[in-house]
């Protein structure tokens, strides 16, 4: 009888063929292990149970559509095919859904982003900008369709008709809403649309509310330099935007009256500044009348001419005392004077002339020395009453 050899490839497609095909696509549950996102965005991991584990793979395309995060030690339920990878010869899951077990994978979702962005200090409460007190422009980024923006224009319409009101129309579900919610926010804050901005919904599921629980959205408003009010869905919804926001309203009512001043308000307010103005310059005119009389009654006032005579005989006295001072110096001055000028007269040339001394010079030099002199110079001697002209004949 001849053998029926099969070759390892024969094997494996056979193999391949038989569980590929008498399977059909079947949820399957376990924990996850060895989990590793691949750089193409390729998830894979191994589903395990208390006895056996099975390889699983979820091709990028479904894996970017997974609303949250797989770890370690999450059990959850996928939907898949069985496929065998021939050049290892290995079966896997190839996963087309998943779910986790228990919780919602939405509410799963929700949870790990809002950890990740806690631990960012996102949400944290110093972080968080102050509203204006009196907003000139206010931006309101909804559907231009729905009853949150018919609600919010009317409590702004009666509460501040005097602020401008820039409407950003935006959807507010679906795969769109959360890029064009983000957009808005972006563009208000680029252009500088606003000084505060409402960014709000109508109530409605997780689902309905998910675009404002997307990480690009709470980012958005966790970068606005502008002042950003979340105003989601009712009293009872939370979403990640209303935790990163400056302001959390529980309705976009309720924000729209939160972002203004109600006119009445306003005006009663200015009145109690008028009487609470009015009354403080009330009491500092009679604290400066009570200064006034008190004045009056001094007995610096009451006195007055005698403290007038005693600054003018103060005023006096050093008047007197200043002229003194002056006399004494100009004394000593006209007595230096006077002796510098009997100094200079008696080392005059002509008051020594006088003793019967004489000036001697040639060509209109002193002769100081016999030694400026040669023979047969001409000589000038001068005398207190006269001058003669000599020759010298012989020099001793």
């Amino acid at each position: 009888m001849e053998k029926n050899v099969y070759s390892v490839s024969e094997l494996t497609h056979t193999i391949k063929h038989l569980l590929e095909t008498s399977l059909p696509t079947l949820w399957l549950e376990g924990e996850v292990s060895n989990f590793k996102r691949h750089y193409s965005q390729h998830l894979y991991f191994s589903l395990k149970d208390e006895s056996s584990q099975v390889s699983a793979v979820m091709w990028r395309s479904r894996a970017l559509k997974l609303p949250f995060q797989l770890e370690d030690g999450m059990r959850i339920r996928v939907l898949g095919n069985v496929k065998v990878y021939a050049p290892s010869g290995r079966y896997q899951f190839d996963v087309l859904e998943a779910e986790p077990v228990g919780a919602g994978s939405l509410q799963v979702a929700f949870e790990q982003l809002k950890k990740k962005l806690y631990e960012r200090g996102w949400f944290d409460e110093a972080r968080k900008k102050s509203l204006p007190l009196f907003p000139r422009r206010i931006a309101l980024i909804t559907s231009p369709t729905g009853a949150a923006i018919r609600d919010m224009l009317q409590v702004l319409k009666r509460r501040a008709p005097y602020v401008d009101v820039v409407v950003l129309p935006v959807a507010v579900q679906g795969e769109k809403a959360s890029g064009e919610i983000a957009a808005a926010i972006e563009r208000c804050n680029r252009h500088s649309l606003a000084d505060v901005i409402i960014v709000g919904r109508g109530g409605g599921s997780l689902e309905d509310l998910w675009a404002f629980n997307e990480e690009e959205v709470v980012r958005a408003i966790h970068n606005s330099a502008i002042p950003v009010v979340s105003a989601v869905g009712h009293e009872i919804d939370y979403t990640l935007a209303d935790l990163v926001a400056d302001l959390r309203a529980p309705t976009p009512s309720a924000a729209a009256e939160l972002v203004v001043m109600d006119k009445e308000e306003l005006n009663t307010r200015l009145d109690e500044y008028r009487a609470r103005l009015k009354q403080a310059l009330e009491a500092m005119l009679s604290q400066q009348r009570q200064n006034l009389n008190r004045l009056e009654n001094s007995y610096i006032l009451r006195r007055w001419d005698d403290r007038l005579f005693q600054a003018h005989q103060y005023i006096d006295g050093l008047q007197t005392r200043l002229d003194a001072a002056m006399a004494v110096k100009i004394h000593q001055a006209q007595s230096r004077l006077e002796k510098t000028e009997a100094t200079l007269k008696s080392t005059h040339p002509k008051t020594l002339m006088a003793r019967g001394y004489s000036l001697t010079s040639i060509n209109g030099k002193i002769v100081s020395s016999v030694a400026f002199l040669n023979k047969g110079d001409t000589i000038k001697t001068e005398f207190l009453d006269g001058s003669i002209e000599s020759t010298v004949e012989r020099i001793n």
